[in-house]
């Protein structure tokens, strides 16, 4: 097979009218590495422990336990999944109101989820759900992002002008 992209560190020999490849994987390796990428990655790495992983999972955890609490008092709201979660990800829908709906609501006010069936078609035939929405939080979150994501959701309620419960 031929490489698509040319650049240095690829070529074995040149020569005037021909040219030979390196071994795999450089001959598919053309051009200069991604060094910004690997010193950014560096500078990540030493944000992440200068806060604290321990930290970090406990603020997700703070975060998820928060969202599962407040997302409770929505009428005809489902959430998924365990109790007392160890990472900051909640699963939900909104009654009937198909879950990229949702997400095109919540988007439209500045929220970001993930809607679809998160390449687990099986859980959701086990849910009977088409699919569900499923609502992040991560070091970079507070509390008040949880309160606007609630807030988001009645008015997307309130947008399909359906009574829940």
């Amino acid at each position: 097979m031929e490489p698509i992209e040319f650049g240095g560190e690829m070529i074995d020999d040149v020569g005037l009218y021909e040219s030979t490849w390196k071994e795999l994987p450089w001959k598919f390796e053309g051009g200069t590495p991604i060094i910004a990428g690997a010193v950014g990655l560096g500078a990540a790495v030493d944000f992440l422990q200068e806060i604290g992983m321990d930290e970090i999972h406990s603020l997700e955890k703070k975060l998820a336990a928060y969202a599962e609490q407040r997302l409770a008092e929505i009428d005809g709201l489902t959430i998924y999944g365990p109790r007392n979660r160890e990472v900051g990800v909640v699963t939900f829908n909104l009654g009937d109101v198909h879950p990229h709906d949702v997400a095109t609501v919540l988007d439209a006010e500045g929220i970001a989820i993930r809607a679809g069936h998160h390449c687990c078609q099986p859980l959701m035939r086990w849910l009977e759900a088409s699919s569900t929405a499923r609502a992040s939080f991560y070091l970079y979150n507070t509390e008040q992002d949880v309160d606007r994501l609630v807030d988001a959701l009645i008015k997307t309620k309130e947008y399909f002008d359906y009574e829940l419960g």
